[in-house]
């Protein structure tokens, strides 16, 4: 069975969240920030996880219209791809505007990317390798939790 679009949204909300919180603490102590202390960069990463998470539910309306015109499912490949649109746009919002953070707190691009591809590699690993076996039956209800 093909995960659904409310199955896809409650994926990518628990396991983003849940993923990318744990990556986030693990990781936000090394990464390069300069002159930021640990709690303003704890408030950088949370904070672009954050908007990765309500943007991605914005990602699968979109995917979903895009997938009206196939007849199945999209290959994995392609949920793999999607970090260079989703991370462009995140780069966009982080730091072009004051959506996400004040200027003051803007990370630079190798921080991002850092946080980002990591984030991403780790939360893609995860829902397509162990969590299809540790969830078998998540998969036979559409990708749905509840």
């Amino acid at each position: 069975m093909l995960p659904t679009l409310n199955g896809r949204i409650q994926t990518r909300l628990l396991a983003l969240g849940t993923i990318g919180f744990i990556v986030a603490l693990v990781i936000t102590p090394v990464l390069p920030t300069g002159s930021l202390s640990l709690g303003q960069t704890y408030r950088v990463t949370l904070s672009v996880l954050l908007a990765t998470v309500l943007i991605g539910v914005l990602w699968e309306l979109l995917y979903h219209f895009l997938q009206q015109f196939r007849w199945k499912d999209w290959p994995t490949l392609f949920g793999f791809v999607t970090i260079v649109n989703e991370g462009a746009l995140m780069w966009f919002l982080v730091h072009s505007t004051t959506l996400v953070l004040p200027r003051d707190l803007h990370p630079s691009l190798v921080v991002f990317l850092i946080q980002f591809i990591v984030t991403w590699m780790v939360f893609w690993l995860i829902v397509n390798g162990p969590m299809r076996l540790v969830f078998h039956r998540w998969r036979l209800q559409g990708g749905r939790f509840l």
